[in-house]
């Protein structure tokens, strides 16, 4: 594959609640696969982000009582969107999720790039890049 001199900033977009009933233990690891793709995603050079990682510091601070109340839903999916606009590519994993699915078809109306697979991402070749 060819390699790219400059890192991407890729939010990595999969399940949060999907198919977990709002499970605690499902949902934590539906983020602990985003978070193991994100390490790939940074071990080929790029920077990779979560919108969970922005969204959910946010939603604890105000004041969210539960998954998916008002606080919940005026915060999550808005604040990825809101990411999105800033990044250059989305790297879609996992199974079904309408969220996912939005920050895919946001970055396609955006120009951006779109990854179904880590293998479909150049790496980043270092020594073509200035310090």
């Amino acid at each position: 594959m060819n390699k790219v001199t400059k890192p991407l900033w890729i939010l990595v977009a999969g399940p949060y609640r999907s198919g977990t009933n709002d499970n605690q233990e499902l949902i934590e690891k539906n983020v602990e696969a985003m978070n193991r793709m994100a390490l790939q995603v940074f071990h080929k050079g790029h920077m990779p982000v979560l919108g969970e990682w922005f969204a959910l510091p946010l939603i604890k601070e105000a004041g969210s009582a539960k998954i998916g109340d008002e606080i919940f839903n005026r915060i999550f999916h808005p604040i990825a969107i809101r990411l999105g606009e800033k990044l250059d590519a989305v790297l879609r994993i996992g199974g079904e999720s309408t969220g996912a699915d939005e920050m895919v078809k946001q970055a396609i109306k955006r120009g951006q790039k779109v990854f179904y697979d880590i293998a479909e991402i150049p790496e980043v070749d270092l020594s073509q890049r200035e310090v």
